[in-house]
């Protein structure tokens, strides 16, 4: 199963949480980001409605697959 890690640093003059290279909105504490980080992970965990995608990969084909709705990566919360 996949882990997707939000980590909270400081950014752009205040705090934010970061997934990969992206990053939140900046907030004015630690704490706030903290706590926005957590409710992400947590709503990133929830199920959903099982749906068909299309995708495109790095060659530019396409592909067309089923997404579970119940596949969801587990989550962490750090710093």
């Amino acid at each position: 199963m996949t882990t997707v890690t939000y980590q909270i640093v400081e950014h752009d003059g205040g705090w934010a949480y970061k997934v990969g290279d992206v990053f939140s909105e900046t907030f004015p504490s630690h704490d706030e980001a903290l706590r926005a980080a957590q409710v992400a992970a947590q709503e990133q965990e929830v199920p959903g409605e099982t749906t068909d995608i299309s995708w495109e990969d790095e060659r530019g084909r396409w592909h067309d697959e089923t997404a579970s709705g119940d596949d969801r990566p587990e989550t962490e919360v750090k710093g």
